[in-house]
């Protein structure tokens, strides 16, 4: 007797090439239309009101296929930015130098393993809620995996304390300078003004995400294919010799430089991979290896992620693929039509639910503020809604579902690396969503309760 054969979720590519399938589709049936719009300081902003509709721009099987490799090389910067980091970290890897130096770390927080989590999600936070941390987060992440596993957590709370803490910073935003400092410029509101209300906001963010992640570790300790740091370390090599030091001034001086230069000169995905080649470079050539040798662990780190980098791409085939049928700017005439319909008293919330949906479409933070908000703020003066509630409503929307949604290329990657499937991690993480859901709502009811100003 044959065996009755069980469902089983499709493979994560499967599922973003099915989304894209969704979207060709919808390019047939949704109506084209387009935004007028201006160049204001360096942006590129709507003007409300101008909606119009176009010849119908219908995409084909032929132009599914050709939004593919269009995606890829439209985030091709991200891409080998993963590439390059898969590499430089294979290389520590291959040293050992690395391993003893976490190994180290985490002896040292032996009984205070707790206190990990939390302090870790608060560091990510902070980059969230000032830099929107978002592709950056990838070059810490499998520091802190390695990290996670040391002190006996699974791949998911290692995830989670990088991704989910990355996120409330940026739900939060309280002074994010490509959210809420251009959605602010836009409403005409002061740089940054509302500040206290959000950190408000993030502190209880921190704390029921910490919690959240903290109760899943307490239940669900690493399992056997987890394996520990220490468990490939003989007692006697778990001192560093000075060869060892060296490498991780080295790693650790890398990072350090590619704070300054994101804080302090602007550094992006190009200069951060130009800082991984050469932490890679010196830190090979410091354990003794050769170049070829060094180029050959370049290449197997690359391998080891390169389905993460495709995942990216594919990623963006999707937007690719709205975009070139003029659909996007249809979806947010119409989504802002039905808002206009509710009362003063939800309007704020309606706000929230419509930058959730457009955001997986929209990925750019700043891209989002400057579409949406100048059709936002009309709506709420015209609702006797202040601006800046407005601002929080798309605040909490922008990067609202990234942590969730197949369609971030960020979160596809940061899965790959952690070698999760995406239905795994939905199953672990969209209780956490539902409650953010619920704060944010809180949040925006009693902003407007209090007529959350300036104006």
């Amino acid at each position: 007797m044959k065996k009755k054969k069980t469902w089983q979720m499709p493979n994560t590519y499967i599922i973003l090439l099915s989304i894209a399938v969704i979207m060709m589709i919808a390019t047939w049936i949704i109506p084209a239309g387009a935004f007028e719009r201006i160049e204001e300081a360096g942006r590129t902003e709507v003007v409300s009101g101008s909606f119009h509709f176009v010849d119908q721009q219908p995409q084909t099987p032929f132009d599914f296929f050709r939004a593919v490799p269009k995606g890829l090389v439209q985030t091709a910067e991200i891409v080998f930015f993963v590439l390059i980091g898969g590499g430089t970290f294979k290389i520590f890897e291959e040293s050992g130098a690395l391993n003893k130096a976490i190994q180290a770390v985490a002896d040292k927080l032996e009984g205070r393993e707790y206190f990990l989590i939390p302090t870790i999600i608060f560091i990510f936070s902070l980059g969230g809620g000032t830099m929107g941390l978002a592709e950056e987060t990838l070059v810490f992440l499998p520091l802190v995996l390695r990290l996670a596993t040391a002190v006996g957590y699974d791949r998911y709370v290692g995830l989670s304390m990088v991704s989910l803490g990355a996120a409330i910073g940026v739900y939060a935003g309280f002074m994010n300078p490509f959210s809420i400092g251009v959605a602010q410029v836009v409403a005409e509101l002061p740089i940054y003004s509302g500040m206290g209300f959000r950190l408000i906001v993030l502190f209880v963010m921190w704390v029921v995400t910490s919690w959240y992640v903290m109760r899943y570790a307490k239940h669900h300790p690493a399992k056997e294919n987890d394996m520990q740091i220490s468990d490939v370390l003989d007692d006697e090599v778990k001192t560093l010799s000075l060869s060892g030091k060296l490498q991780i001034i080295v790693f650790a001086g890398g990072f350090a430089m590619i704070a300054v230069g994101v804080l302090m000169f602007e550094w992006f995905i190009t200069e951060l991979s130009a800082m991984f080649l050469i932490m890679g470079m010196v830190g090979g050539l410091l354990s003794g290896l050769s170049f070829s040798k060094i180029a050959v662990l370049y290449i197997e780190g690359a391998r080891e992620l390169l389905g993460p980098a495709v995942m990216i791409g594919l990623a963006r085939c999707i937007l690719v693929i709205m975009e070139d049928g003029q659909i996007i700017d249809t979806m947010i005439y119409f989504l802002t039509t039905v808002l206009k319909q509710l009362p003063s008293s939800l309007a704020a919330v309606g706000m929230f639910f419509t930058q959730v949906l457009l955001n997986p479409f929209i990925p750019s933070s700043s891209g989002l503020a400057a579409v949406s908000m100048p059709i936002m703020v009309p709506i709420a003066d015209h609702l006797e809604v202040t601006r800046q509630t407005a601002v929080l409503a798309f605040q909490f929307g922008e990067g609202f579902l990234d942590s969730l949604v197949p369609t971030s290329g960020v979160l596809m990657a940061q899965l790959g690396m952690a070698k999760i499937d995406w239905p795994d991690w939905f199953k672990f993480v969209w209780k956490l969503i539902a409650i953010w859901m619920v704060i944010g709502i809180a949040f925006l009811l009693i902003a407007n309760a209090i007529n959350y100003g300036p104006y």
